[in-house]
């Protein structure tokens, strides 16, 4: 069932993701664009979670949407397409921070000092969105990566482990900290 509405002054058809799944495997234009538009401001959040800077997520962005575009034939069907399209950004930006190295310091960040941090509980919601994603990017990048993984994707810490190439302890022991370092942060605020 296609329905055209008016979005940011361009015509959008609107499907459901099996529609707009073989349209783009198909080649319809307007099926890529339409899934692109469903699909890029959450992905964008993803984006800006695994890396520091807009640049860099917009960068991470492009290329998790060419690969999602090269792959789309490989969608088995099972299990959400929402899901399968977020495991697809989270593994480009592991493959990306792999590239740059920068997650060689998972495994060092275990001689950081947190005996500052209170143990009071802060709450989230006396902080708004920007500023919570803002503390989330400050984080040291192995507690980033570990943190967002566990906490907001839902790997276990047994996944975690595998796909950043450490131990489940070391998984497990970084997002206790940057649980910690987040409160800290939040406090501060």
């Amino acid at each position: 069932m296609e329905k055209l509405h008016l979005y940011k002054r361009t015509y959008v058809i609107e499907m459901d993701d099996n529609q707009l799944i073989k349209g783009c495997i198909d080649g319809d234009r307007k099926a890529q664009k339409a899934l692109y538009e469903k699909y890029s401001r959450k992905m964008m959040g993803v984006c800006l979670r695994y890396v520091k800077n807009l640049e860099d997520a917009r960068d991470l962005l492009q290329d998790g949407f060419i690969k999602l575009f090269t792959n789309l034939q490989n969608y088995s069907g099972s299990g959400s397409f929402d899901g399968w399209v977020r495991k697809i950004f989270v593994n480009c930006a592991l493959e990306r921070l792999r590239q740059r190295d920068i997650l060689k310091d998972a495994d060092d960040i275990e001689n950081v000092d947190y005996q500052d941090i209170p143990d009071e509980s802060a709450s989230v919601s006396d902080i708004s969105s920007e500023e919570l994603t803002a503390c989330i990017q400050a984080l040291p990048n192995g507690f980033r990566m570990v943190f967002n993984m566990f906490a907001v994707e839902g790997y276990s810490h047994k996944e975690i482990g595998e796909m950043l190439a450490i131990s489940e302890s070391t998984s497990r022991s970084q997002y206790m900290r940057a649980r910690k370092m987040l409160q800290k942060m939040i406090l501060k605020k």
